[in-house]
């Protein structure tokens, strides 16, 4: 058999046996913690490519012990549990004499935008940045307010309108540092629970923790690489859509029991659980009340190497 067969057969035995154990909660993964360290695997090909010319057997076991060795450090790198830090903001803007920096030169940062009569039923939310924890941590009697630590990169908070919709634009800028600890930014959010929001987020190796359940979210739409993604959704509007992409990914969504739930997938290896769905001939999930209730989700997921929940409550 062909060396990188072999390899490739044992990095699937590897993602499939964490997916089963993060599954049965034998164990808990945290897929951003391992992202950072894909490099390794340019390094093994690289190695694998210069013993297969040689046909060496003696190079293939050691390429295959160069494998086992790097997955076994990810093994144990991705059960590290991240802490994460809670903040209160305030501010109605950036306030650049009052940052303060501790000694590993963090800096923390507010922004806000002030919520007038003015301000549009339906406000655009596009949030995008890497290496940063998100987390919706309430109401505000601003639009949005947001409390960053910030360990690397640039955040930006711009906000424009026009006749049918408000738009805030927030941005991290830079090199993103994303360490699953100390190095890894926190941004803290509060929304105004007045307007209809539409939020979209863009990033690469994050964790979102939002709980939109006080909110009318008419949209949801969430594009990533290696995340770990907590939503909750409520029931204050007829329909919303749900839309989440990811690479490697744990995404669990929480959703209305009064609320009737359909669900796609594009899943490719990824586990799903959809605990209290029923399966249809054409591969999508429903609720069982999904043709009788009057507010409806539409959730949608598309992801190669991740771990789909979906949960009433």
């Amino acid at each position: 058999m062909k060396l990188d067969r072999i390899m490739w057969g044992i990095v699937l035995l590897f993602i499939g046996g964490i997916l089963l154990l993060d599954n049965f909660d034998i164990i808990e993964f945290y897929w951003g913690n391992v992202w950072r360290f894909w490099p390794i695997f340019l390094i093994i090909a690289g190695v694998n490519i210069l013993f297969n010319r040689n046909k060496s057997q003696i190079g293939g076991i050691i390429s295959i012990a160069v494998l086992v060795v790097t997955l076994g450090v990810l093994f144990y790198k991705g059960q590290e549990r991240r802490d994460h830090h809670s903040w209160m903001s305030e501010n109605t803007r950036i306030d650049e004499d009052n940052m303060d920096a501790d000694e590993n030169h963090h800096e923390t940062l507010d922004f806000s935008h002030p919520y007038t009569d003015s301000v549009s039923v339906l406000t655009v939310l596009n949030i995008s940045g890497g290496g940063t924890s998100f987390e919706l941590k309430g109401a505000t009697d601003s639009l949005i307010a947001a409390h960053v630590e910030r360990k690397a990169g640039n955040f930006t908070l711009e906000t424009t309108k026009n006749d049918t919709q408000t738009t805030v634009n927030f941005k991290m800028k830079g090199k993103s540092n994303w360490n699953m600890g100390d190095g890894s930014n926190d941004v803290d959010f509060r929304l105004n629970t007045n307007p209809s929001w539409e939020i979209h987020m863009n990033m690469g190796a994050g964790e979102v923790n939002f709980d939109l359940s006080d909110y009318k979210v008419r949209t949801f739409n969430f594009d990533g690489g290696a995340a770990a993604l907590d939503i909750k959704f409520g029931d204050l509007l007829p329909i919303t859509d749900v839309n989440v992409k990811t690479g490697v990914a744990d995404v669990k969504i929480n959703v209305p029991e009064n609320s009737g739930c359909r669900i796609k997938t594009k899943t490719g290896l990824s586990s799903k659980d959809f605990e209290g769905f029923t399966k249809l001939a054409d591969g999508t999930f429903e609720t069982p009340n999904y043709k009788t209730s009057a507010k409806k989700i539409f959730v949608n997921l598309d992801g190669g190497l991740s771990s789909f929940e979906v949960k009433r409550y």
